[in-house]
């Protein structure tokens, strides 16, 4: 028998399906929205939905209006900037610790699931798939943010990801053709990580860091 939908299952559902919506572009920066708008299109009650809204506004995607609802969160290009130094930092912390934790050949399982992250992410950023390679950069951050074995790391890693590619993603797909356009460095991470060869996982995510700022700063100026 499928499990029941509680609401909590409900508003999380809700929650997903919107952040998807955002991260997709289909739910563009400034678009506002109520909560009766919102429960109308998914065809259910405003609680579960209202408390959906609050928790992507705790996530920093909604920005909340008393008097007008809800609408979603315009980051800047200094904002991006910032979160591309911010991912950096907690990810070269999670390689650091997680060698320090664990001896070479330890955690052979989820390197080898980072791995297939990895390989899927690639392919993707090569043929400009861009909502499969978002899915797929999503879990392959996530899973290595899991190293160390922190649960609030891990999420806050993502949820800096997450507003990264909300700001990128208007850019990226005004350019149409993709392919060529995107990192696709995921899989010579995912090396370096089953080596746990931290230095090299820094020179990767350097280049992943020159290549995010400089195209999308190029973007934002209206390039191509």
């Amino acid at each position: 028998m499928a499990p029941a939908i509680t609401r909590s299952t409900l508003r999380q559902q809700i929650a997903d399906a919107l952040r998807d919506e955002v991260l997709a572009g289909r739910l563009p920066a400034g678009r506002q929205f109520t909560v009766k708008e919102i429960a109308e299109q998914y065809g259910v009650s405003a609680t579960p939905v209202r408390e959906a809204l609050v928790d992507l506004s705790a996530q920093g995607l909604l920005d909340s209006d008393q008097h007008r609802g809800f609408r979603v969160h315009r980051f800047t290009l200094s904002d991006f900037t910032a979160m591309v130094e911010a991912r950096t930092l907690i990810i070269e912390g999670v390689f650091r610790t997680s060698a320090a934790r664990h001896p070479p050949g330890s955690y052979t399982d989820r390197v080898a699931s980072i791995r297939r992250r990895a390989e899927s992410s690639h392919r993707a950023a090569l043929a400009g798939e861009l909502d499969v390679l978002i899915a797929y950069d999503l879990r392959f951050w996530r899973e290595t943010g899991e190293l160390v074995g922190n649960p609030y790391i891990s999420d806050f890693l993502e949820r800096v990801r997450v507003h990264c590619w909300v700001f990128a993603v208007p850019h990226l797909r005004a350019q149409g053709d993709l392919r060529g356009l995107l990192w696709a460095g995921h899989l010579e991470l995912a090396e370096a990580i089953e080596r746990q060869d931290i230095r090299a996982a820094e020179r990767v995510i350097a280049d992943h860091n020159l290549h995010s700022l400089t195209l999308i700063h190029k973007l934002a100026a209206g390039g191509s």
